[in-house]
């Protein structure tokens, strides 16, 4: 009788074990199960939010041009259909990561997008579109986080390599497209030459335009004779092929120690400010330079045409002294288009000691790259989800990086 009441415990108590252990596992699948459903959700969400934002021009359409808040967020070029984005939009999206640049001359702080020295875009903070504010816009304020990047998918890469003559210049142009060099394509480019000013005049330059074709590497090799390594210059590259298109630059100045720096000052109005260097970074040796501003819109033939600035013909040129005489501590322009161009600013401070600056007026027009949002790189799970795009005829590919600001996770 006792051997069964014992018989009879072990037997319960096993028993419960196993409802314990099953009922455990059971509640791990129905937690696993749930989660996979919200990674899912997050996942359709993600790709709901990317078309949102690349087919819908916002509200006004042109805010981009406006210098006003959107009252609903899109960033679609008005003019065209599809994933054709607004590169003045993009220009408008205060970048993550961003290093500010502050301008006491107006006691106006910059946001900051820099490839390399003279190839900058500067805008003011109270004029860009913040993370929180879309954030709002998009309905997803407390609810998701996210992070949006554009890349350009055609990168022209370009180097300079040791020439065959001493007065040469040879330039190496690598182009690559997704991954994979770009065989075969068409390179058209133009050459820059800046020439220094004489006592009481003012820098220019000089273009020289050619063609080639990239090897079975997506390698081709640009040679200028005659070549005076005591100038400064530019070279910009563009490779076209099936319908995709990329733009590489690359250049060298004489002088470094003072220098244009083009700050946006309003977007509506197309003023731009230029300052001296040294009055943003100050350094040795700041020195009084004179500039020569152009305004070029690129041709279909990838030539570049001048566009008019404040209304004359041709250039706006001037000098700068580090705000030493308010007259010239800084000067203003006026870009007169809405079209997608690029701002060529020569300086020098004497015939030899010369650069050149450029700045993108939309953001495709220097093929910069775009990042907006938060950050993703702490998050319990990331939905992605891509797109490709064109900018102003530069291809883009676009990601939407999406989490939930919920959390989740398997408890037990």
């Amino acid at each position: 009788m006792a051997s069964a009441s014992v018989d009879h415990m072990v037997s319960i108590t096993i028993f419960l074990a196993a409802i314990l252990l099953f009922s455990n596992i059971f509640s791990q699948t129905i937690q696993t199960a749930v989660i996979y459903q919200q990674h899912r959700s997050i996942a359709t969400k993600c790709s709901a939010v990317l078309d949102s934002l690349l087919l819908n021009p916002g509200n006004p359409e042109y805010w981009a041009l406006e210098d006003s808040t959107p009252s609903t967020f899109g960033l679609q070029d008005p003019e065209f259909k599809q994933y054709h984005l607004n590169p003045f939009a993009l220009m408008r999206l205060m970048p993550a990561n961003d290093n500010p640049v502050y301008y006491p001359q107006l006691n106006t702080t910059y946001s900051n997008i820099t490839r390399g020295f003279g190839q900058s875009l500067f805008m003011p903070y109270n004029k860009l579109v913040n993370y929180s504010t879309a954030s709002m816009l998009l309905g997803l304020n407390n609810t998701y986080g996210f992070s949006l990047t554009l890349t350009p998918i055609v990168s022209v890469n370009i180097a300079e390599v040791e020439p065959e003559q001493p007065d040469q210049l040879k330039l190496r142009i690598l182009v690559v497209g997704a991954g994979f060099p770009l065989a075969g394509a068409p390179l058209n480019y133009c050459f820059f030459m800046v020439t220094g000013r004489a006592q009481g005049s003012y820098p220019a330059y000089s273009i020289k335009y050619n063609a080639t074709f990239t090897d079975d590497a997506g390698v081709a090799y640009v040679v200028f004779n005659d070549f005076d390594r005591q100038s400064s210059f530019l070279f910009m590259a563009y490779a076209h092929l099936g319908g995709l298109t990329g733009i590489g630059y690359y250049g060298d100045v004489t002088y470094r120690e003072s220098f244009v720096i083009p700050f946006i000052s309003n977007f509506e109005t197309g003023e731009v400010i230029l300052a001296h260097s040294w009055d943003v970074h100050a350094g040795d040796n700041p020195a009084e330079i004179a500039f020569n501003a152009t305004f070029v819109l690129l041709n279909t033939d990838y030539t570049f045409r001048e566009m008019p600035l404040d209304n004359v013909t041709g250039k706006v040129v001037g000098k700068l002294n580090y705000g030493q005489d308010p007259q010239h501590a800084y000067a203003n322009l006026t870009i007169n288009t809405n079209s997608s161009g690029i701002l060529i600013v020569t300086y020098s401070k004497s015939a030899k000691d010369t650069g050149v600056v450029i700045m993108p007026w939309g953001i495709s027009s220097l093929a910069f790259p775009v990042t907006f949002g938060g950050d993703p790189s702490n998050q319990e799970w990331v939905a992605t989800d891509i797109r490709q795009v064109t900018v102003n005829e530069i291809a883009y590919q676009a990601k939407l990086s999406l989490w939930s600001l919920e959390g989740s996770q398997v408890i037990g």
